[in-house]
């Protein structure tokens, strides 16, 4: 905490939180095509809360050779054919996104930005590997820590489905929209902001001291 008031880079030690979704045609991140990817940044207020922010959406074009699993495009609902999609090369949609993510890094005075995602490893891994085709050297990413918000969700709200977290912190969810990168990624946002705030609307951060306990109250290993 600064003596101006809180700000973004000492909230997460440095980290700039950006919130990425990806559609895929399978799970595979090595060989299974990155179809439609958003990221959203996140912005913080004088009083310490976040807010959505900056949003980037691009379509994909499947790289040279990528696996299209037909029950991953069912499920999307993703016709990579359609020449309406406006889809690019996944080099130009991750260098975009990438320089977007850089700038917000310098504005909040961050040293790295890490991946918020819901079940963020798949998210990540997608990213991981297309910065590897596309040869980009300057990821912004942290290599492996990221923010999970299933994970969050199970704790503040008892559930991890994403659209069931949504209903619980009062945010709407239209499943219609969903599988969708950019409508996902702007809920997983909403979602991501509200942990965070609840968190500190009840005293949970800027953290207290630690507790010192007495010494009859620390744990033992006992003897067997």
């Amino acid at each position: 905490m600064s003596d101006d008031g809180p700000t973004l880079d000492m909230r997460f030690r440095g980290f700039l939180p950006v919130v990425i979704d990806v559609e895929t045609g399978g799970f595979n991140p090595r060989t299974d095509a990155l179809l439609e990817i958003a990221a959203v940044l996140v912005d913080m207020d004088d009083q310490g809360f976040l807010s959505p922010g900056e949003s980037f959406h691009f379509h994909v074009e499947p790289f040279r050779g990528a696996n299209l699993e037909k029950a991953a495009l069912e499920f999307t609902g993703i016709d990579p054919d359609n020449p309406l999609r406006g889809a690019v090369d996944e080099s130009i949609a991750l260098r975009d996104i990438f320089e977007g993510v850089r700038h917000a890094m310098k504005d909040y005075d961050c040293t790295r930005a890490v991946l918020v995602g819901h079940n963020a490893f798949f998210d990540h891994e997608f990213v991981k590997a297309a910065a590897g085709r596309a040869n980009i050297k300057r990821d912004p990413f942290h290599p492996f820590s990221c923010f999970d918000t299933a994970t969050l969700s199970g704790l503040a709200f008892g559930q991890t489905v994403l659209a069931k977290a949504c209903e619980m912190a009062g945010i709407p969810f239209d499943q219609r929209e969903a599988h969708s990168a950019l409508y996902d990624a702007r809920r997983t946002a909403e979602l991501f902001c509200t942990i965070v705030n609840r968190f500190r609307m009840v005293g949970g951060w800027p953290p207290p001291a630690p507790i010192e306990y007495p010494p009859t109250l620390i744990p033992t290993k006992q003897k067997r």
